[in-house]
């Protein structure tokens, strides 16, 4: 029984490794797809490998079982007059099966988890204007506007 006609799902989130990255490479091709970007598997394989390799970035899964259902993945980014490192929640998508059961939800609140845990003031995040389910569950988990931009507007959330 898939997630959209299931309430039930065996939901896992854990952070990728290298030896696991390949567990969202579907799942990355189809967020670069929704940003009207080509599907290339290849490419996708490449770039989630060398985030991962190069430690450049932080990937959680969400799995249904054995299923990849949701991905996020998060870069670092840095305040001088602060000294401090904070992140930014760039990439977070859900398969379609699976939306509405609240894993974009526990994908966030793991996000904000590492975060907070790795000493970081703040995550922030960007989306589109017209991406208004994306707008309502940033809001609705806490984040706040922080500027309008021309093409996307930019949230950021405070970890502690």
């Amino acid at each position: 029984m898939t997630a959209s006609t299931s309430d039930t799902l065996n939901l896992s989130i854990e952070r990728i490794g290298v030896h696991d990255y390949k567990l969202v490479i579907n799942l990355f091709n189809a967020y670069r797809v929704f940003y009207k970007q080509d599907s290339d598997l290849t490419l996708a394989e490449n770039f989630i490998k060398q985030r991962i390799i190069n430690n450049e970035s932080v990937i959680f899964v969400a799995m249904d079982g054995i299923t990849p259902v949701g991905f996020t993945q998060l870069y670092p980014t840095y305040s001088s007059a602060k000294a401090v490192k904070n992140w930014i929640l760039n990439d977070l998508y859900v398969d379609g099966k699976y939306r509405k059961h609240g894993i974009g939800r526990k994908l966030i609140m793991m996000a904000m988890d590492f975060a907070r845990n790795n000493g970081a003031k703040y995550v922030q995040l960007e989306t589109a204007n017209d991406n208004y389910n994306a707008q309502h569950l940033y809001e609705s988990t806490g984040f706040l506007r922080h500027t309008p931009g021309n093409e996307f507007i930019i949230y950021r959330k405070n970890v502690d």
